[in-house]
């Protein structure tokens, strides 16, 4: 089976470009190299080169943990306000239906 190559908006390049952007420069910043990076994580050095130069194919817990590890804040809050913020998340989905269906469309009867 061959392996489609997937297409991502813009916006969505743009963000991963700018997280990975912002985990390379407090990688240096901190003066760890690719592979002290790598180590702390345990991961490659290559995928390390791959967070930071935004590809999408990296699984998103593994560049949400490379920004924590580097010190890069994810939403633009302290990691203390992040546990608040999905815990408010958490119940914000609760109040919302489990399940959504389509609704048939309305079928006009007046001729």
């Amino acid at each position: 089976m061959v392996k489609q190559a997937r297409t991502y908006l813009p916006s969505t390049n743009y963000a991963l470009m700018a997280i990975g952007a912002q985990i390379g420069a407090a990688r240096r910043e901190l003066r760890w190299t690719a592979s002290d990076l790598a180590g702390r994580l345990g991961v490659t050095p290559a995928l390390v080169a791959r967070i930071e130069k935004g590809a999408p194919g990296t699984a998103v817990g593994t560049v949400f943990e490379a920004a924590v590890v580097c010190g890069v804040p994810l939403f633009q809050a302290e990691p203390l306000e992040l546990q608040r913020v999905a815990e408010h998340e958490r119940m914000r989905v609760a109040l919302l239906p489990r399940r959504v269906r389509h609704r048939p469309p309305e079928i006009s009867d007046d001729f």
